[in-house]
């Protein structure tokens, strides 16, 4: 690339640039040849429709030609990529706009040192203030462009032009919305650059204007129709332009540049980031909040089925075969109360043991009756099986002791016996027995074929010896100490009353069953399994709806803000600096919605808790998880915005209405 005392800074070689407007295309330049050289002041003027402002555009790499030659500084140009033209016309040159092109969420300050953001340079606002210095805008570097003069905002885009030291300024129409002081002030100012060795390209259509120009070019169709030399070039200055080199990859720092630019943005249009963050927000709240409540009720649930007997092995009698022939059920293996004392004993795994007998009983109360099953069980069932009676109380050992005549019924048997009246101190009779009720089961509902709460349970030694007649016991029910040691207890059992009952090896299998409550785990896991799958669904409905908001508002945003960026191309900006901006952006938006919507969710549970007594357990997976959700609702939502962003051709986007 040529240096500052180069003479030759420009060379086009018959450019040509066509529009399809419909089916018609159009010939904005036909065959322009025009050479530029280092420190020149050149006006292009001409009509409109005379192909000066194309010929600018061109000049300036915000559009590429349709055929022909263009170098700058002995590079051709004309065929390079948008990314490389990006680079290019951020390192050469200057842009100065007819209508400024200021952001107006940004100060003076932050417009001139927007292009750093593309350089790379340092972010030091040193030089930004020095060129508001040499523009007279020393006490105006604070204010955004809707609080300066139509000059002052011309003089904020002229040091904005400078800040990346440029060997070229282009300025289009730069008086053109001028009153004539701020015409002269700006006139002067581009005299003074051009002083320096800076190479200024204008394009006006006011004579006084471009007579100020050491050279004057005229177009008219298309076409040069003169070019006349007004003044001397003189000979050019050395700038300080700096080693100018190809970016680097997006670094940390640039993006936490990005973020600072988003944060900008979205705080200069509060309403619209606020609908954009609601739907992340409810989103990630209602997952929260359901989290929330499914853990709270499915540790419920495990507490609860563990208490229905998790770690609780059933032991029945089987059958034998004596001569190849099945014999009753329990035969020689028959379970007395003395077994159950010995397995308690003698396996140190075992934390409590439970007898049962069973029968069927008709009862009667009054003029009803109804046949229901009779369990007579000891005390200790109502903890193994979480029977505490919701009404009235459960039998004490003292009453087993004495074979006292009272009974606990299930559900169903009040709704038969009794309907709507209070069961407790009423008398009962069970196959003509006389029982006093003292409490009401719990209700469990059906398993299977059976009615959990068609039964009613009576003292253990009461049922063997007043009312079934027995002298064995039918089963027993075994809490083990932890889940972990049902196998090993279960074997252990089965060995000991092997050995005791002498029963033969070939007949091992038949002579006891054990059954270790396998079923309640399963539900225990597919209840788990469930309901996780159905807070899963949940989330993702939330979030997608969530992130279909966010891209729906950053297209929105890339449609509002296109001739932003424009300027942002024009100043320097690639196609991956412009998809990281708008991403930026969308993140923020999804991370901040997210925290909030955790802090919501939180809040939304505890009030759900407290009015309807529900269970909750906000865990941290829960949090951590719904915040990295949001915030990868919020990239891959974005993505699709942010690529449309970055796709503008800069003119399209400068010109854009």
């Amino acid at each position: 690339m040529a240096v500052a005392g180069d003479a030759k800074m420009i060379q086009l070689d018959a450019i040509t640039k066509s529009y399809r407007m419909g089916t018609n295309e159009v010939l904005a330049l036909r065959g322009i040849s025009l050479k530029v050289e280092n420190g020149d002041f050149v006006s292009i003027m001409g009509p409109s429709g005379s192909g000066k402002s194309t010929l600018a555009h061109i000049l300036g790499l915000l559009d590429v030609p349709s055929t022909g030659s263009y170098q700058l500084n002995g590079k051709e140009v004309s065929a390079l990529s948008e990314d490389a033209l990006s680079v290019l016309r951020r390192d050469e040159i200057g842009f100065i706009f007819q209508q400024f092109n200021l952001l107006p969420r940004m100060t003076a300050l932050e417009n001139v040192d927007l292009p750093l953001l593309y350089s790379k340079k340092s972010d030091s606002n040193e030089r930004a203030l020095s060129l508001l210095e040499k523009v007279g805008l020393t006490t105006r570097v604070g204010h955004k462009p809707n609080e300066l003069s139509g000059g002052q905002q011309q003089r904020v885009a002229i040091a904005r032009s400078l800040i990346n030291s440029p060997r070229m300024i282009l300025a289009d129409e730069p008086t053109g919305n001028l009153d004539s002081i701020s015409e002269t002030e700006i006139m002067a100012i581009l005299k003074d650059l051009n002083a320096q060795g800076i190479t200024v390209i204008m394009v006006t259509h006011e004579e006084e204007i471009g007579a100020q120009a050491k050279r004057r070019i005229r177009m008219r169709d298309g076409l040069i129709q003169s070019d006349e030399r007004l003044l001397p070039i003189g000979a050019p200055t050395a700038t300080d332009v700096t080693a100018k080199s190809a970016q680097a990859a997006t670094s940390g720092s640039d993006w936490l540049a990005y973020l600072r630019q988003g944060l900008k943005t979205l705080a200069a249009n509060k309403v619209r980031t606020g609908l954009s963050m609601l739907g992340i927000l409810i989103g990630v709240g209602s997952v929260v909040a359901m989290l929330a409540l499914g853990t709270g009720a499915q540790k419920a649930i495990e507490a609860q089925l563990a208490s229905l007997g998790s770690n609780l092995l059933v032991l029945r009698p089987g059958s034998v075969r004596i001569g190849g022939v099945a014999q009753e059920a329990g035969t020689t293996t028959r379970l007395a109360l003395e077994d159950g004392l010995e397995i308690q004993s003698k396996i140190p795994d075992i934390k409590d043991i439970a007898p049962s007998v069973t029968g069927r009983g008709q009862v009667t109360f009054m003029n009803k009756n109804w046949s229901t099953q009779i369990q007579g069980v000891s005390t200790t069932y109502a903890r193994m099986w979480a029977a505490q009676p919701l009404v009235g109380r459960f039998f004490s050992d003292d009453e087993n002791s004495v074979r006292a005549r009272v009974a606990v019924i299930g559900t169903t048997v009040l709704r038969e016996l009794f309907g709507d009246q209070s069961p407790i101190g009423e008398l009962i009779k069970i196959n003509k027995v006389s029982f006093q009720v003292i409490g009401v089961l719990p209700e469990k509902g059906s398993n299977g074929y059976r009615d959990r709460d068609d039964t009613i349970v009576i003292p253990l030694n009461t049922a063997m010896h007043r009312l079934l007649g027995k002298d064995y016991v039918d089963a027993f029910d075994i809490e083990v100490k932890n889940f972990e040691a049902i196998p090993i207890a279960q074997q252990q059992i089965l060995d000991l009353l092997y050995s005791k009952k002498r029963v033969p090896t070939s007949q091992q299998q038949d002579a006891f069953q054990i059954r270790n409550m396998a079923d309640i785990q399963e539900a225990m896991s597919q209840s788990s399994k469930t309901m996780s799958a159905l807070l899963a669904a949940i989330a993702a409905i939330s979030l997608l709806v969530g992130g279909i908001g966010i891209m729906n508002i950053m297209l929105v945003s890339v449609t509002e803000r296109t001739k932003e960026i424009g300027l942002r191309k024009a100043i320097g900006a690639r196609r991956q600096d412009i998809l990281m901006q708008f991403l930026a952006e969308s993140v923020v938006v999804s991370v901040i919605g997210g925290l909030l919507g955790i802090l919501l969710g939180g809040v939304a549970s505890l009030v759900l808790s407290w009015i309807t007594g529900w269970a909750t357990s906000v865990s941290a997976q829960s949090v951590v998880v719904s915040f990295l959700f949001s915030a990868m609702i919020g990239l891959i939502f974005g993505i699709y915005p942010a690529k449309k962003a970055a796709r503008l051709h800069p003119i399209d986007a400068l010109r854009y209405e």
